[in-house]
């Protein structure tokens, strides 16, 4: 067994945890950019890498047929471009603290599709580790036991905002089953650059259609750069290790790796905002990490069924 088959779960941890870097540089962005703008900049910054690796793999795309393109196009809108947008704009309606939480629900999401779609069965095994993965990764977001993480914080569910943040979890935690579905007749660098490039097209229509381009002078040199540190480390570098990962590891396995996603945010929070690191949130990372590595044993087992 190779090295990527073998920690394929880990590699879909530490994309996860890459995802959580852009928070600095979003926050940023968020105050004079709208939320299409930005996400439509990352994705130019994107297709600028994957471009060539998709010409170079052109014949890989013969192998898809109806079923994987009508994949890839609900990846692109739905899991790209859209669930980013909603995501973002949730924040406007909701507090931070209630958005993570429900980002919680989308393990869920994904193990229900997986089974109908990929017809992946889960054993006894699997209900333990991804229980201890979801307690190690509530524990890192939520220390005090609540869903309330800055001081005077209230517990805000605007309607709105928990809709969007729904619709945000639902379409990552199905891109997740479809994007395995991709990979069962491609690879991942064809899998990431279709991803890309698809999603790009729809992002300028949007932005179009809703006339959110900004004013060019508007755009600093700051918002240029943090908009390509974004769609390098958490956009086009995340995804081919995400794919990677993926290749390799179930949908089920998959979406309790991305747990990794509160783990990479207490990181950064505490490099970039000196936000200390309490001992619960150290003892959530180490479950978490256990959790995770149970799972990729349990991801190893010959009787780990996907279609």
């Amino acid at each position: 067994m190779n090295f990527f088959k073998k920690y394929a779960p880990f590699l879909v941890l530490f994309a996860a945890m890459l995802w959580a870097t852009d928070a600095p540089f979003r926050l940023h962005l968020t105050e004079g950019l709208s939320s299409n703008f930005i996400v439509l900049g990352e994705h130019f910054i994107a297709i600028l890498f994957v471009l060539p690796i998709l010409l170079l793999n052109w014949r890989e795309l013969k192998k898809l047929k109806l079923k994987e393109w009508l994949a890839v196009l609900f990846i692109a809108i739905g899991g790209s471009a859209l669930a980013s947008v909603a995501f973002t704009q949730a924040f406007h309606y909701l507090n931070p603290s209630v958005a993570i939480l429900l980002q919680k629900l989308q393990p869920f999401m994904v193990i229900g599709l997986a089974a109908v779609v990929l017809k992946e069965t889960l054993g006894r095994r699997f209900w333990l580790f991804a229980i201890v993965s979801i307690i190690g990764a509530y524990l890192i977001s939520f220390p005090n036991f609540i869903p309330q993480t800055y001081p005077g914080e209230t517990f805000n569910a605007n309607l709105l905002g928990v809709g969007l943040a729904l619709i945000a979890a639902f379409f990552w935690g199905a891109s997740t089953v479809f994007g395995k579905l991709v990979l069962n007749k491609t690879n991942f660098k064809v899998m990431t650059g279709l991803r890309f490039s698809v999603a790009f097209i729809f992002l300028i229509f949007l932005n179009l259609f809703q006339q959110s381009f900004p004013d060019w002078g508007t755009v600093t040199a700051t918002d240029y750069l943090f908009i390509g540190i974004i769609g390098i480390t958490s956009g086009v570098v995340s995804l081919f290790i995400y794919y990677k990962g993926l290749e390799n590891t179930t949908a089920s396995v998959a979406t309790m790796a991305e747990l990794g996603f509160p783990l990479g945010a207490v990181v950064v929070n505490w490099i970039f905002l000196g936000a200390i690191l309490l001992p619960m949130q150290i003892f959530g990372m180490a479950i978490l990490l256990l959790g995770v590595y149970g799972l990729a044993k349990y991801n190893q087992a010959p009787e780990v069924v996907s279609g």
